[in-house]
């Protein structure tokens, strides 16, 4: 069985089999909803459901509270059509220019740039080659069936390897390896290039970039490719961790504000210890730039990191600092312990 799926505003339609997730058969389609974890934790992909019936797979409740499943949103990663059904959200233009994917790849350096962050760099056969846009992401295929996916830190015209910023979340099957077992030259599977979130370059806008932890990898990505546009937006990068050192590339960034025009940089820690003498900005780094920013109604923001500092951003950006809630793009980093507690 079959279900027809309308979207609106665009009117564009697609079929969805009994069973399978609205986004499932939208990329299937080539249909460019928003999107980010597929796995019902970062609420990418929440819509509104205009008419028919779904029902909804396990997902976190902070990606689609109760109260907002009862006022007609959905979240189409998990939204099972049960009928035909209209629904409304905004098409990401411009997703769909590039072909996902399956390559095998070549660990060509893994380089440890503190304690827990590993720095891999992968090598793409000489006859393919992965065209993307800055910030989107990678999945990697494991043999178990598991998917692990981790976002592209450099920019699209630097491809001769691929970069990605891998956290060790001990106890965790793929990183364990990473950081124990794995060996430049091992093989891996990926697939890509993947999400809706990415710079929109159609904006003149002034940008606000906010991080956590690994969340700068495709903001790093951002950075480099406005460069290379030659941009001329005024952009601000929050950077938040818990400690220094989680600022793993803390000189790069600082780089950038010295050399960069319309280029600022503020580093920003939680927690630091007094061995580590910060004397920097503290607290969360959200409110980091709604001290500094109290008025975003004219900018655009792209975060990335832990879903409670990308939840929280978006929540009080939109409530407190008059950002328009289409102006606010963010990759959730979710880890299997997030999906675990869906």
């Amino acid at each position: 069985m079959t279900f027809q799926v309308t979207v609106q505003p665009s009117g564009r339609q697609f079929s969805c089999d009994a069973g399978e997730s609205v986004l499932a058969a939208a990329i299937r389609a080539g249909v460019s909803l928003p999107y980010g974890c597929k796995n019902g934790a970062c609420g990418s992909c929440k819509g509104k459901l205009l008419s028919g019936a779904v029902v909804h797979g396990k997902h976190q409740e902070r990606a689609l509270t109760a109260d907002e499943q009862a006022a007609g949103k959905a979240l189409f990663c998990c939204a099972q059509p049960q009928s035909d059904v209209t629904i409304e959200a905004r098409e990401v233009l411009g997703v769909g220019e590039f072909p996902i994917k399956k390559i095998p790849a070549r660990v060509a350096k893994l380089e440890r740039v503190s304690d827990d962050v590993i720095i891999m760099s992968l090598q793409l056969p000489a006859t393919e080659r992965m065209q993307f846009k800055a910030g989107q992401y990678i999945e990697f295929m494991l043999k178990d069936g598991k998917r692990r996916s981790y976002s592209l830190a450099n920019a699209p015209h630097h491809n001769d390897l691929t970069s990605l910023h891998i956290r060790h979340m001990p106890g965790g099957l793929f990183t364990d390896h990473v950081f124990g077992a794995m060996k430049e030259r091992d093989i891996l599977r990926l697939e890509g290039p993947l999400g809706t979130f990415f710079l929109r370059e159609d904006s003149d806008k002034p940008m606000v970039l906010l991080a956590s932890g690994t969340g700068f990898a495709p903001i790093k990505a951002i950075v480099e490719h406005a460069v290379h546009l030659k941009t001329t937006r005024p952009i601000t990068l929050y950077w938040g961790g818990r400690r220094p050192q989680d600022l793993y590339m803390h000189a790069l960034c600082e780089e950038w504000a010295h050399t960069l025009p319309n280029f600022r940089y503020i580093p920003v820690v939680s927690d630091a210890l007094p061995e580590d003498s910060w004397q920097g900005r503290s607290g969360f780094v959200h409110r980091a730039v709604m001290e500094d920013l109290p008025d975003l109604s004219g900018y655009q923001v792209y975060a990335c990191g832990a879903p409670i500092m990308v939840d929280s951003a978006r929540h009080d950006f939109v409530s407190t600092c008059k950002l328009p809630e289409e102006e606010f793009f963010a990759d959730s980093f979710t880890s299997e312990a997030d999906l675990a507690a869906a």
